[in-house]
């Protein structure tokens, strides 16, 4: 029997986060398992939205069971307001999985596009296509959800390549 390894991937939003679960064997083959995008830009304040993001994240997890997260990184928005929510949002989420007991690994945009497209400027479009044709789903994906889902294949290839080089990530990033 191989062993499977599930993958939660998230795109946090102070409107919407998206969120995808996979599963990876030994040999590297992806399985989707759920997908779907946290809306909650209708809450009353702030605050409510990012305890509805945590909640949620909490409740996905509990049912799901993942045992690696992976999660977009913080790139600096042109708005400052929009980058502290963003960022906020992201706490939350950390939050989520952390009170968990799973561990949180960051990913730049331009890494996950990277990874599923084959080019760090690839847009949105094409990471949707990739999301369905590498996880065998039919029709659109929403957005929010086929990023998180990128995120978390994004996470089970660095995690096979980190297996086979035998380095850490850090490693990768000389001189910063």
């Amino acid at each position: 029997m191989q062993r499977m390894t599930r993958i939660l991937g998230i795109d946090p939003g102070s409107q919407r986060t998206g969120v995808g679960i996979i599963d990876v064997d030994a040999q590297g083959k992806l399985c989707h398992v759920f997908h779907g995008a946290l809306v909650v830009g209708n809450e009353a304040s702030f605050p409510l939205r990012l305890k509805r993001i945590f909640d949620e994240l909490c409740d996905i997890i509990a049912a799901h069971r993942p045992s690696e997260c992976g999660i977009e990184r913080v790139f600096m928005a042109r708005n400052a307001d929009s980058a502290l929510k963003l960022g906020q949002a992201r706490g939350a989420a950390i939050c989520a999985v952390v009170s968990q007991g799973i561990a949180v690994h960051e990913y730049a945009a331009t890494e996950v596009k990277q990874s599923v497209v084959g080019s760090g400027r690839g847009d949105k479009t094409q990471v949707q296509h990739m999301i369905g044709v590498l996880l065998g789903l039919k029709g659109p994906l929403q957005a929010d959800a086929a990023d998180a889902l990128a995120i978390a294949v994004t996470h089970a290839h660095t995690r096979s390549s980190l297996a086979r080089v035998g380095i850490p990530r850090t490693a990768w990033r000389r001189g910063r």
